[in-house]
């Protein structure tokens, strides 16, 4: 099969284009040819060696990639459910890797199928994995209410942009988003349904007093140290990743915490899903109904398989217009 490899710790430079062997599903696996793997942050992160000290992450060389649309390969032993051919969305079992291949090997418990919904794959694979882990984050981790407002961060990021739609589909009264000032065009054209976006840059007065129950953060920095000023009482701050690469700030202070009544909460889908597995059904099912109703239309750019490392390159200096997806 073509793969694209992380051969070292280092700069998108470190992915290379290699060919490896085609490999088999195991009992319970569905092995799935691959036509659109999605790149995220998180990508970049294990490949840069921020996590290589991180038990059950990969160590080089290793093939990256967490998400990757396309059809069913082969069936490995007890699985049932899936039929070679069938269009399927799938994510990796947390362990960061096997998606920028040509052959995917994933759990049978983490493939959706898509069959029967008109679904571009280059759309699946971008928007209903974030969307399932939208709705597993809002539902379980922090448990939102119909009628509750929400805050959004980072807006347009991959795992952000799913955020919405879900919220909407569980009765949020009302979502705005934040955004960084240059990405403020973007954000006036966007399909995704939020009521309002406002410049980051800009808080709080762009939120003219504006309290939120319930504020996702994909971002981190100084945008996370803000977040208690704009929770409502009782509010809950959901810390979904760190997108500003900003390692050293966003502290949260404890007394305000405290004194607030307010809840913070951290969803790391990676080590949340296998915890709790019954959460990924119903997920999957109202991911799917989010992407089929229009509710997480996010614009896509998509690289092939060889050009992983300028597709990594522009995710990490924010350049890319929207989520990035290889084709393969």
């Amino acid at each position: 099969m073509k793969a694209v490899q992380v051969t070292r710790f280092g700069e998108p430079g470190v992915l290379a284009l290699t060919e490896l062997p085609d490999p088999a599903p195991g009992p319970g696996q569905v092995a799935i040819d691959v036509t659109h793997a999605a790149v995220g942050l998180i990508d970049a992160y294990i490949r840069q060696g921020l996590y290589k000290g991180r038990d059950g992450l990969p160590q080089p060389p290793y093939v990256p990639g967490l998400e990757v649309a396309g059809t069913v390969r082969a069936l490995g032993e007890g699985v049932t459910g899936f039929a070679p051919g069938e269009k399927v969305v799938a994510l990796s079992s947390g362990d960061g890797r096997g998606g920028y291949a040509s052959v995917f090997l994933a759990d049978q418990a983490h493939v959706v199928s898509t069959e029967g919904h008109a679904i571009d794959p280059a759309l699946a694979v971008a928007v209903i994995p974030n969307a399932l882990m939208a709705h597993v984050a809002l539902t379980s981790a922090i448990h939102i209410s119909a009628g509750e407002s929400v805050l959004v961060h980072g807006a347009l990021g991959a795992l952000a942009a799913a955020f919405p739609g879900i919220a909407r589909q569980l009765g949020a009264s009302r979502v705005v988003g934040t955004v960084r000032t240059e990405r403020m065009g973007a954000a006036a054209a966007t399909k995704l349904p939020y009521d309002t976006v406002v410049d980051s840059a800009r808080l709080p007065e762009a939120l003219d007093g504006e309290k939120f129950d319930v504020i996702v953060d994909p971002v981190g920095g100084l945008v996370r140290t803000q977040s208690l000023d704009l929770l409502a009482p009782s509010g809950r701050l959901l810390l979904v990743g760190n997108a500003s690469g900003d390692w050293n700030h966003g502290g949260i202070d404890g007394n305000r915490v405290w004194y607030g009544n307010f809840t913070v909460t951290g969803f790391n889908a990676g080590g949340y899903l296998p915890a709790h597995p019954r959460t990924f059904a119903p997920a999957a099912r109202a991911a799917l109904q989010a992407a089929t109703d229009g509710l997480a239309d996010v614009e896509i750019e998509t690289f092939p398989l060889a050009d992983a490392a300028t597709a990594h390159h522009r995710l990490e200096h924010h350049s890319a217009n929207g989520r990035v997806v290889l084709t393969v």
